[in-house]
């Protein structure tokens, strides 16, 4: 069996995955780790909890220690994209983590926050730039980050930028960079466009496949209930009062639908927090901190939550709405079941989106169970001990 130590990484990233209680590699990091080391650009078809983020830090922090250089003031010697703030802080983390017993300079810099720390970070040089592409051009708009001297470049989720509109931003950043680098490009769907977009940043790339595009997590026990609008609310409530709920993400298509669901819940004792783009990153951190420490059971979330939240041990996900876009169904889904674990993802399906469903079905080609009003009660039971296999 692989394990770190075979595949070649120094010490000190081998005894910080020792720290972090990492011993097997999982298949894409078994996978990717080599052929980056060897220096090869890498497509990458992955979706979030294969543990992809260490299979592209390690082989980057294992090369930055091999130069033995310092980067200059205003630059980067590695770039990281990500398609949302959750996403980007939770990659700085991973690195940090990683390079605990190395010098590196890391730091993650995206909107809504000020610009003062992020520019003092920039200026004095850094090892590892985590980023998204908004406030990046902003930086480099302002003169504060020059990327000529950047080797590595990493662009994850990238079919979430297609749907965030960061495919023109990134093409402007991808201009700055310098010809001769290493690139590596992770999607979990590959859409025309994005497909596009790896080519026009890819030279000879490897690729590394860890499930098929655009299918769902195998440990994820899927479900669809048939229902009339008016009674999703009810059902969402009669579900988690159920104890076997202990961590649940429900996803909404709206901001305000979130919101309106989070009060809700709230005002019949089950104690939730909304998380969406009209929240400050203050009060997204502080939802996302109190889900991990359990001291709230259900988040709600719209789709630009779906990739960012990185957290093991969700037992449940509730699409209270389906999303518009069928690949999101596979993002959503993919917050449960994660590090090993199995869990549910239960579907409310009202008349008006049974075009969805059938969408959603196309893409991932599979046919989700579902249940109608005559089976619904009868079946809630059993749906709700589903996730107790996940501990």
């Amino acid at each position: 069996m692989t394990n770190f130590s075979s595949l070649g990484l120094a010490e000190p990233l081998l005894r910080a995955l020792e720290t972090e209680g990492y011993t097997t590699p999982t298949p894409i990091q078994a996978k990717a780790i080599p052929l980056l080391m060897e220096g090869h650009d890498l497509l990458g078809i992955a979706q979030t909890g294969t543990g992809k983020t260490a299979a592209f830090a390690l082989p980057i922090l294992n090369r930055l220690l091999a130069e033995k250089r310092r980067p200059t003031p205003g630059t980067a010697r590695v770039l990281v994209l990500a398609p949302t703030r959750e996403l980007a802080a939770q990659i700085g983390e991973s690195f940090q983590a990683y390079a605990r017993f190395c010098r590196f300079s890391v730091a993650v810099v995206f909107g809504g926050v000020g610009y003062v720390p992020q520019t003092k970070a920039i200026r004095a040089g850094l090892d590892v730039l985590v980023a998204t592409p908004g406030r990046l051009i902003d930086h480099l708009s302002d003169g504060v980050l020059k990327l000529h001297e950047t080797t590595c470049v990493v662009l994850d989720e990238a079919d979430h930028m297609l749907d965030l509109g960061f495919v023109v931003p990134i093409r402007k950043i991808l201009a700055k960079l310098p010809k001769q680098r290493q690139s590596l490009f992770f999607s979990a769907t590959m859409p025309k466009e994005i497909a596009t977009l790896a080519g026009e940043m890819l030279k000879n790339p490897k690729e590394v496949a860890v499930a098929p595009v655009a299918t769902t997590a195998e440990r994820v026990n899927q479900q669809v209930y048939l229902v009339d609008a008016a009674a999703k609310r009810g059902l969402l409530v009669e579900m988690l009062e159920k104890p076997s709920f202990e961590r649940t993400i429900v996803f909404t298509r709206t901001k305000r639908g979130a919101d309106r669901v989070s009060k809700t819940l709230e005002a019949v004792g089950i104690q939730s927090a909304p998380i969406h783009g009209n929240k400050s990153q203050t009060q997204r951190q502080r939802a996302l901190d109190d889900f991990k420490a359990g001291r709230i059971r259900v988040l709600v979330a719209t789709d630009i939550a779906a990739r960012g939240i990185d957290i093991d041990s969700v037992t449940h996900v509730i699409n209270f709405e389906l999303p518009e876009v069928p690949e999101q169904y596979v993002h959503r889904i993919g917050r449960t079941a994660r590090a090993g674990a199995s869990g549910a993802a239960i579907a409310f399906c009202d008349a008006s989106e049974r075009g969805l469903l059938r969408d959603i079905e196309r893409v991932t080609r599979q046919q989700i169970p579902t249940i109608d009003k005559r089976g619904l009660l009868r079946d809630i039971e059993r749906v709700t001990q589903i996730g107790r296999a996940h501990v």
